[in-house]
């Protein structure tokens, strides 16, 4: 589903189809301001789901739909393939407005729009899924594992909360911590996994992540080491600074939030800051970030280049969502097999044109890829749990 888009219009507003449209697509490119992306969500909040046929909606609503529909088919037919201008943008945001309205608009599409039968009823989307290993190598599953205590080290209890957390909490039976004991936590492809570490630190886990980390946090620092990307909400403690390792990167923190992408077949290191601040060091050069900054490590160089960047995209991912702006089929598709667990494979495909659009991972990857074709730009055939994408 379209994350502002949900098809009927449940009462009346101010804003007209075609304002909505530009400001939408304003909101896509990444210029809006705040007030502005304030205003677009009011206005998503006065959209309910009805029937797909759209036979009972008000002739208002009937007319809003209409003029979106239109508006996407032109644009679409407008695009000129060599230059990727903010019609790309909205051709790409047809993807998500065509598989949100659902069948009103597909019984509608113009036929080259129409998408190859694909099957794939064995892909499912990504669960809460992670495996944690402990010191001693012993492993436990955490997805089948029974809520309750699941192991003890020291005077730490590793217990699995009614929500799926994994907690670590201090029991009082007088027994010194283990501080040299360290346990991994892995989230699989197809995974995500939420962690509260010893000294209340909240961890979000992303698919084909690990975190590692002491039972026991003690001494000057508490550092934790991350393959992957993770969402980190860290507890103040002025004495114990907070750092994350990385293969190229050290983040350290007093108590804030930020979030780390550190996946090795993206070369580089992103750590983007949501509250607080953060000091990034690498091999050859250090910064500070700011709220609404991402720092990048070049992972050949060690380089560190920093900017402003759009929070709602970074962390996407945690809200259950794809935000794609300006990128590729290849960074999609990544983000599409680590969450699908499947594999992607080029048939060829040599273009780099640039797609956009919102879409919730909780959906079919069917959609997802029909809507993907939707622009004309690119198309997919399933095997098993292979996607081949083909121009």
């Amino acid at each position: 589903m379209l994350h502002f888009i949900t098809v009927a219009l449940a009462q009346p507003i101010s804003m007209t189809p075609e304002q909505y449209i530009l400001l939408y697509e304003k909101h896509l490119s990444g210029s809006c301001t705040a007030e502005e992306e304030e205003l677009l969500m009011q206005y998503h909040d006065n959209f309910k789901m009805q029937d797909a046929d759209g036979s009972k909606l008000p002739d208002a609503d009937k007319k809003l739909r209409s003029t979106i529909y239109s508006r996407i088919l032109n644009t679409i037919a407008d695009r000129r393939p060599k230059v990727i201008k903010m019609h790309w943008w909205w051709a790409a945001a047809a993807i998500i407005l065509l598989v949100g309205l659902g069948s009103l608009f597909i019984k509608n599409q113009p036929p080259q729009l129409l998408v190859k039968n694909v099957k794939s009823s064995a892909i499912m989307p990504g669960k809460n899924a992670a495996v944690l290993t402990l010191a001693n190598g012993a492993n436990i599953v955490l997805d089948n594992a029974a809520n309750g205590v699941l192991a003890k080290t020291g005077n730490t209890a590793i217990k699995k909360l009614k929500n799926g957390l994994l907690a670590y909490a201090a029991n009082e039976n007088g027994s010194h911590p283990d501080t040299s004991a360290l346990n991994m936590i892995t989230i699989p492809k197809g995974g995500q996994y939420t962690i509260m570490l010893p000294d209340g630190t909240n961890v979000w886990l992303n698919s084909e992540s690990s975190l590692t980390f002491p039972v026991a946090f003690k001494g000057s620092t508490r550092k934790v080491s991350l393959k992957g990307e993770a969402y980190f909400e860290v507890a103040k403690n002025k004495a114990m600074p907070f750092i994350v390792h990385t293969d190229n990167t050290d983040i350290k923190v007093l108590g804030t939030h930020f979030n780390v992408h550190a996946y090795k077949d993206d070369n580089t290191i992103k750590t983007t800051l949501l509250e607080g601040s953060v000091r990034l060091s690498s091999t050859t050069s250090s910064t500070v970030l700011t709220p609404g900054e991402q720092g990048t490590t070049d992972a050949s160089n060690g380089r560190i280049t920093q900017k402003k960047v759009n929070i709602n995209q970074v962390m996407a991912w945690k809200a259950g969502y794809f935000i794609f702006r300006d990128d590729d089929i290849h960074d999609i598709m990544k983000q599409i097999s680590r969450w699908y667990d499947v594999e992607v494979v080029y048939e060829g495909y040599t273009t780099n044109m640039k797609f956009g659009g919102t879409y919730a991972k909780s959906k079919d990857i069917n959609e997802l890829l029909k809507g993907l074709e939707y622009t004309g730009l690119v198309h997919f055939r399933i095997e098993g749990r292979r996607i081949i994408v083909m121009a």
